[in-house]
């Protein structure tokens, strides 16, 4: 258990904030939200994962992944199995009271089992079942890291990419992040997948699905949304959105939530800096998409699309659409 001390240093000037009438508004608008959302009945403790505690055990899973890269400067390789071992379970445990606390919450809002001991048995089954799927994950982020060493000329190594490649760090939060999506943790996985958009720049939504050998080179400004299907061996540049075109209203007057929205990106496609592709489109298998382009519409297969001018500066469409 932490422990805090509030004492100032004995070396320091204390000064008198006067902090009383602060601290009293600030308990007031606290019990205002509470009532607001509903929860002032609730029992006193932490109620939700902790985005501090998620970014430790996440970080702690990532060195495991990769020990002799990512792991302790002075980890060696007949260690490394121990190493991998202790770290995993001392980060296993902090993301299984995690995702108790997300079941609990959930589960207080009327969504899943109401049952504190179902709750437990969940968050147990879904940590080992992580578990079980990170050996799966490494082998995808294998896969994403050739591809980053192959479509760059600038990579030296795989390893300077691992190290050093912004799309490789989202890429590896993303993967992760997708696991707690896909077992209804969407609040771990919103925390994983916002930790490497605040490293990076680059925005990927857990529930986005990406094929094996995905490349985002620079990165910065990259958005991927939530309903996004990537296939295999895509490659995208910085600034490029997959987004939503529009956003259906349900009869209460809010957004309809989980509906397909997002583009769909076959095989072998590139789409470079700059492009948005909007709305449930699909970009055909080997499609090329240039800069800047803006697509609401599909892609046939194989075709090339790029800003369209003519040298009277009328627009026209230099490649067929769907």
């Amino acid at each position: 258990m932490s422990s805090y001390n509030f004492e100032p240093p004995s070396d320091s000037v204390r000064i008198n904030w006067q902090l009383g009438d602060a601290v009293a508004e600030l308990r007031k608008r606290r019990s205002k939200w509470r009532s607001d959302q509903q929860r002032a009945n609730e029992l006193n403790g932490r109620e939700l994962p902790s985005p501090t505690v998620v970014r430790e055990s996440i970080a702690k899973v990532i060195q495991a992944l990769f020990p002799m890269r990512l792991g302790p400067a002075d980890l060696r390789e007949e260690s490394e199995d121990f190493y991998v071992g202790y770290t995993l379970d001392v980060a296993f445990n902090s993301l299984f009271e995690q995702a108790r606390l997300e079941l609990d919450y959930a589960a207080r809002r009327g969504i899943g089992e109401s049952c504190p001991k179902r709750q437990r048995d969940c968050a147990e089954r879904i940590i080992k079942g992580f578990a079980m799927a990170l050996p799966d994950i490494r082998a995808r982020l294998d896969d994403d890291i050739v591809a980053a060493y192959r479509g760059d000329p600038a990579a030296r190594s795989v390893d300077e990419v691992l190290l050093c490649y912004p799309g490789v760090e989202a890429i590896i939060h993303h993967r992760l992040a997708h696991y707690f999506y896909s077992e209804g943790l969407m609040m771990l996985a919103r925390i994983i997948s916002e930790q490497a958009h605040s490293a990076t720049g680059i925005d990927i939504h857990p529930g986005a699905t990406i094929g094996r050998s995905f490349f985002i080179d620079h990165g910065t400004g990259v958005v991927i949304g939530e309903t996004a299907i990537i296939g295999d061996n895509v490659r995208i540049y910085q600034a490029v959105t997959l987004g939503a075109k529009r956003f259906p209203e349900a009869e209460d007057g809010h957004l309809e939530k989980g509906q397909p929205r997002h583009p769909i990106v076959e095989d072998d496609v590139v789409i470079y800096a700059g492009a948005t592709i909007l709305g449930r489109v699909t970009i055909g298998k080997g499609a090329v998409v240039g800069g800047n382009v803006w697509l609401t519409r599909g892609v046939p297969a194989g075709c090339n699309v790029s800003q369209a001018s003519t040298a009277n500066g009328k627009p026209i469409q230099q490649s067929p659409l769907l």
